[in-house]
């Protein structure tokens, strides 16, 4: 399902990053410009957005049915799940602990009672479910069309998965059909994506004169403390946690953050993690990742693996209470990071879906004023390309540690695309196909009978699975 990298595919960053630049301008010279950009960061966005609905049921479909043993993908979604839980709820710590040393809210004595929520009304209109049975409620769509529609990742995500078991369990013979068709429609997705990617700049150029001409860079100077230290703290999970990763399994972070950086660009540019998430899983397919954990592993961090969401939450939340002069003992903090480990989780990965979810893990906590987050209304959009920087970052080690695991790693095509910095063209073919040539329910003599004459079986070099 994956393809080779266009030529063009090398200068999109130059594009994205000269784009970014002239937005800036744009946004600080003439103000009321950059904020009638706002539909071209807008438009592309919504481009991409589009997208990601059927390339997640595609890929995570194909990913599922492809393996052809429901043990394996237990097995992986099972150490995917592990390693998620242990780096957000890392993140969840890290964010805490930075906040509460360096303080950035204390001395700043708000009331709320006299804070402008008007917009943060507007910006919270939208319902949101509180408490654990809502949140797995809120992951069963209530149509099949409905999740599609309504573009909720973690709904799509449990149609795939359903999808993907009960094409695994038609066996290879019934079953192959279905997935050349599903590999078919992914390269058509992809090739979709391709097209939409050429706009990158323009819409990055729209959201970056969009936020600079409506917050400007002076108004920020009295948060500037509490940004500087979310960077600092993302930054540090990165190189640190996640390079630390990296290095015990003998990579370079600096090597994929140079392999990702169209990728990183292009997030930068948009504040959306999830307008790099096509291209994210090539690239990893591209480093060496067998495309069955890829396809699963990628697409369920992007609901469950959101690092940087994670600091950003812990930080903001703590920084609310400091500037409201809201003391929280250790059994308060500690309730905190509970709720947070829930709903970070259901977090979307585009821009505001962080501030959403603070605005709902205050009113379950019940201590924090929920008022008290308009705050933060003038930086949350310059924090939010930290955040989906940091998400980005932390999926895609995320894959590289479970393909490790679960021995799909190609650890000498990995080291020549982190050493290149381009991604490797596989020689294997596009589709892997199940280990078992013919159903297992069928017995001896019927698959003697199936396989018919010899020599329209003689393929090797098409239909074959690959060495492990």
């Amino acid at each position: 399902m994956s393809a080779p990298p266009s030529k063009g595919a090398g200068r999109l960053y130059v594009w994205v990053l000269t784009a970014i630049v002239l937005g800036v301008i744009v946004g600080a010279v003439a103000p009321e410009w950059g904020r009638a950009l706002k539909p071209l960061g807008d438009g592309f966005v919504r481009l991409i957005k589009m997208l990601i609905a059927p390339i997640i049921f595609v890929t995570v479909t194909h990913g599922i049915a492809g393996m052809g043993d429901l043990k394996k993908v237990g097995r992986v979604g099972v150490k995917a799940l592990i390693w998620f839980e242990a780096m957000t709820t890392l993140a969840l710590m890290l964010g805490l602990l930075i906040v509460t040393v360096l303080q950035p809210g204390a001395g700043i004595h708000a009331d709320v009672t006299k804070l402008d929520t008007s917009k943060l009304d507007k910006t919270l209109s939208a319902p949101r479910p509180h408490g654990v049975v809502e949140h797995l409620l809120a992951m069963i769509p209530e149509s099949f069309v409905g999740a599609f529609v309504g573009g909720e990742i973690l709904q799509v995500l449990v149609l795939a998965v359903l999808a993907g078991i009960a094409i695994a369990g038609l066996g290879h013979a019934r079953a192959k059909p279905l997935l050349d068709g599903l590999d078919r429609v992914g390269l058509a997705l992809f090739a979709i994506v391709g097209v939409v990617m050429k706009l990158a700049p323009i819409g990055a150029f729209g959201a970056m004169a969009y936020t600079i001409g409506t917050y400007g860079v002076g108004a920020l100077a009295n948060l500037a403390l509490l940004m500087v230290s979310f960077y600092a703290t993302a930054l540090a999970f990165v190189l640190l946690v996640l390079g630390g990763v990296l290095r015990l399994m003998g990579f370079s972070i600096f090597k994929l953050i140079r392999y990702l950086k169209d990728e990183l660009i292009l997030v930068l540019g948009t504040s959306s993690s999830e307008s790099a998430l096509p291209t994210l899983m090539k690239k990893l397919e591209g480093m060496g990742c067998r495309p069955e954990v890829v396809r699963l592993v990628v697409p369920t961090g992007y609901s469950f693996n959101l690092d940087g969401t994670c600091i950003y939450l812990t930080m903001a939340a703590i920084f609310v209470a400091q500037a409201l002069d809201v003391p929280l003992s250790i059994g308060q903090q500690v309730s905190l990071l509970l709720i947070l480990l829930l709903t970070s989780k259901g977090a979307a990965a585009v821009t505001g879906g962080g501030f959403i979810t603070l605005a709902a893990t205050l009113g379950s906590l019940g201590t924090i004023p929920v008022g008290g987050i308009s705050l933060l209304l003038g930086v949350d959009r310059f924090m939010s390309e930290a955040r989906a920087l940091t998400n980005l970052m932390g999926n895609a080690v995320a894959t590289v540690v479970v393909a490790r695991w679960e021995d799909a790693l190609d650890r000498g095509k990995a080291r020549e695309a982190l050493d290149s910095g381009r991604p490797v063209e596989s020689k294997e073919p596009a589709l892997r196909e199940p280990e078992s040539p013919l159903p297992e329910s069928q017995p001896p003599a019927a698959q003697a009978a199936t396989r018919g004459p010899e020599p329209a079986r003689s393929e090797p070099s098409t239909s074959a699975p690959s060495e492990r």
